[in-house]
């Protein structure tokens, strides 16, 4: 396992932690998931490649009405077809507006509005097409979508597919394959009624070319599997899938005006891929960050957020990814202005991690497609030389007024809760549980950062991070 642990300075003598990035399991029994988003609230809608949007509570429960079922319409034969995404409009309270990029039964690209019929449920039957793409092939489908910060709808494709882009679609800017799209989708109904299903905002960079189309944001992309909006910042994080040799992360500062060319398939991530007299004369965009198969063992990279939560303080402003070959968990951090490093932090060998998710609050991820398992990310702090009990659940965190400490999945008995703050003075114990299910009150808490240590009947010890809001 590649796994990099980092010592700290306790925060009170009876305590020693070190500090590492592990998974709490947070949901399970889920179908071949691709893709998390939240929806402004603090439930949690995974994507299922056949077609079903669930919803995951806050607990970790899954509902057992799924939230929208369009299998007869996705094709899904495994691999990188089916239902891939879903994004939420930003005003989805207020409107019940949603989107998703799917395969359809002619295993063509299709990106489509629903509308949600009751607060838990939608609309199947409310869809509204807006774009369609022919696909040349079965492979290289991209399929993310996302709201940027400035409102419209960002798409991602990817080049069609084969290998080696055939028909060098990526720098073809008169298809919208190996690009991301940028959509004004905030348009009526009575467009809608008209043929107007989107409308282009004025300002996309290639708005005035008559040789391009209107809806391309950036171009020269092999497969962008994953990309997301920094919250903080409003920069543009995307993973690339390389053809044989690299994996590549790109990224786009908010200042962005878009148009930017990151190469394929001229080059796959700082590499030469095709010498001809074009790839000799286009200026492209170089990854921030690239990892090789033949160092790593992996080979196909997929994109995840930069932390920007509460709890994982050690942990901001870290882009987190991850290989779906190796399942190895990894970060780029800039270290000096311009410069990115990225570290191989956890190594999961089986789970097949398909997609990262961030909830309401920023607090990350983790999806595994052969398990159907949903995992939070944690930068837990363990006891030195002791046991972690990670598959004990702690939520919600931030947390208010009520705190849950649930082992109910577990053969772990909970023998008994500390919580210190950081200066490290006892602020709460409690000991001699019977249930598997505890609810702490949380009211005596003022807002900010404690400690809490969760120790069984063996003695082993998990020692976390609370938030209180």
């Amino acid at each position: 396992m590649k796994k990099i642990t980092f010592l700290i300075v306790s925060f009170f003598a009876s305590l020693t932690f070190a500090q590492e990035i592990v998974l709490e399991s947070f949901s399970t029994g889920l179908s071949s998931p691709v893709n998390i988003k939240h929806a402004g609230d603090d439930r949690l809608f995974v994507v299922e490649r056949d077609g079903i949007i669930k919803i995951i509570n806050a607990d970790g429960t899954v509902n057992s009405t799924n939230f929208l079922d369009i299998n007869d319409r996705v094709v899904d034969f495994g691999g990188e077809q089916g239902l891939l995404a879903v994004a939420f409009h930003p005003d989805y309270a207020t409107n019940g507006f949603f989107y998703v990029n799917y395969i359809d039964n002619n295993q063509d690209t299709v990106i489509s509005r629903f509308t949600r019929s009751s607060f838990g449920v939608a609309d199947p039957n409310s869809e509204v097409e807006l774009i369609s793409v022919t696909q040349p092939f079965s492979n290289h489908n991209g399929g993310d979508l996302h709201f940027g910060p400035d409102g419209y709808l960002y798409i991602s494709l990817g080049d069609g597919g084969s290998g080696g882009d055939p028909g060098n679609r990526a720098q073809s800017l008169n298809t919208l394959l190996g690009k991301i799209l940028r959509i004004d989708v905030d348009v009526t109904e009575a467009q809608i009624a008209a043929g107007t299903t989107y409308l282009i905002p004025a300002d996309n960079p290639f708005i005035s070319d008559t040789a391009a189309l209107d809806e391309i944001w950036s171009f020269g992309l092999r497969n962008t599997w994953k990309f997301s909006f920094d919250r903080t910042t409003g920069d543009l994080w995307s993973a690339d899938v390389g053809q044989n040799q690299i994996e590549e992360i790109n990224k786009a500062d908010a200042s962005s005006t878009g148009g930017e060319n990151y190469g394929w398939k001229c080059f796959e991530g700082n590499s030469v891929f095709q010498n001809s007299t074009y790839c000799n004369t286009i200026n492209h965009e170089t990854p921030v960050a690239q990892y090789t198969h033949s160092s790593t063992g992996g080979c196909s990279i997929t994109g995840g957020y930069v932390y920007r939560g509460a709890t994982q303080t050690t942990l901001q402003g870290l882009y987190f990814f991850a290989d779906f070959c190796s399942d190895d968990i990894g970060y780029v951090e800039e270290t000096t202005p311009g410069n990115y490093d990225i570290t191989f932090v956890e190594d999961l060998s089986g789970i097949g991690i398909s997609a990262f998710g961030e909830d309401v609050n920023g607090e990350l991820y983790v999806v595994s497609l052969f398990q159907g398992s949903i995992f939070k990310m944690n930068e837990e702090l363990l006891s030195v030389d002791e046991q972690s009990i990670t598959e004990i659940k702690m939520y919600p965190n931030p947390a208010k007024n009520l705190l849950t400490i649930d082992a109910s999945n577990t053969s772990n008995q909970v023998a008994s809760i500390t919580i210190h703050d950081l200066q490290g003075k006892l602020i709460l114990t409690q000991s001699n549980f019977e249930d598997q299910m505890i609810r702490i009150s949380t009211e005596m808490l003022t807002t900010g950062l404690y400690l809490i240590e969760i120790k069984n009947s063996k003695g082993n010890r998990s020692i976390r991070k609370l938030m209180i809001e």
